[in-house]
């Protein structure tokens, strides 16, 4: 039995269509009014969005009602898809713990709030009956003043329980006009143990270099191989890693073909840059992991062997899987049959 690891998953766009619906019919009148059949609002959910700015504004949606009273309320329902449905082993889920803090509270006040969403999170995911290793990644994010994204990158330090890494959201063109303030956050961060990834080189208009220096792995970053592949070689230099999230692409308007994404794997690999294949918001697009991986080799996109290293190189990139192998190959020797004796 394969199983996976989860490099890319947003809290926001995690909760898959039937459960946010039945989630509003029973909290949300408006929506529940607007959408009285649940294949009306599958339809507006997952619909693809013609730029990625108009596709993250249905992270809105869910933030608002990703509250400290609701938060296990989801979180356990990801968790037994993720382990059922899945065949998770391993899972990071990212999210901007500001954004689920009341939204009336003071800067500061909601400054101070994060550290219990955060906790909330953490205990939430830790379910015995769906043995899950899991850790955060918070989210700075490009429309929020700098004051807050140093204050998430202080708490990722505080909370290693529950916090592995941090990242950079909220739409890869709004970076340039903050650029060095981005680079001086990154470079906090990395002053602090803090492990890092960040969403550059996603759609044409993200492509910052400057940025680069400072990420352990590279949040989508599919420009680089599309049109700067000379960018390759010190990617592979560094033991950078791709977290490439194939449908999301086609959901933001991104690339018109998921199949474009076959000049991404083969410089990719021809250069010795690993991808990890993740799904990025497996609620929105309604789509779950293996499926990913299913449908880039129904495609002709990657062949079998490269399916099996984006798998390994997921495990090898997880910023707090605890062992030194795969679970496969954990497994593999766990069920090795007995040798038989001699005369047996």
């Amino acid at each position: 039995m394969t199983l996976h690891a989860e490099l890319h998953r947003h809290l926001g766009g995690s909760v898959v269509p039937r459960i946010l619906w039945r989630y509003f019919r029973r909290h949300n009148d408006d929506l529940a009014e607007k959408f009285p059949q649940y294949a009306d609002f599958e339809a507006f959910y997952t619909k693809p969005r013609n730029t990625l700015d108009e596709y993250l504004e249905l992270h809105t949606m869910v933030e608002h009602v990703q509250t400290a009273e609701t938060l296990p309320y989801f979180i356990c329902r990801l968790m037994r898809g993720a382990y059922t449905f899945e065949n998770l082993a391993y899972l990071e889920l990212r999210y901007t713990p500001y954004l689920r803090t009341p939204e009336h509270l003071s800067q500061s006040e909601r400054i101070e709030a994060m550290a219990m969403v955060v906790e909330i999170v953490g205990k939430a995911s830790q379910l015995n009956e769906y043995p899950i290793v899991t850790s955060q990644i918070l989210c700075m994010h490009s429309r929020l003043p700098y004051e807050v994204n140093k204050a998430i990158v202080d708490l990722a330090a505080q909370m290693p329980q529950y916090v592995c890494a941090v990242d950079l959201a909220g739409g890869d063109a709004h970076y340039r006009d903050r650029l060095d303030e981005f680079v001086g956050l990154y470079k906090y961060a990395r002053s602090k143990g803090l492990k890092t990834t960040g969403h550059v080189y996603e759609t044409a208009d993200g492509c910052y270099p400057e940025l680069l220096p400072y990420l352990m792995r590279i949040g989508h970053g599919i420009q680089i191989p599309l049109k700067y592949p000379e960018l390759l070689s010190e990617l592979a230099s560094q033991k950078q890693c791709l977290e490439v999230c194939p449908t999301t692409y086609i959901k933001t308007g991104t690339l018109d073909d998921i199949r474009e994404l076959k000049v991404v794997f083969e410089r990719c690999f021809e250069a010795g840059v690993d991808i990890a294949i993740c799904t990025d918001n497996a609620g929105l697009h309604n789509v779950r992991l293996p499926f990913e991986y299913e449908n880039l080799l129904t495609l002709d996109i990657i062949d079998f062997r490269q399916l099996q290293a984006c798998q390994r190189a997921a495990f090898r990139h997880a910023f707090a899987w605890p062992y030194s192998e795969p679970p496969a190959e954990m497994l593999t020797e766990l069920l090795k049959p007995e040798p038989l004796s001699i005369g047996s």
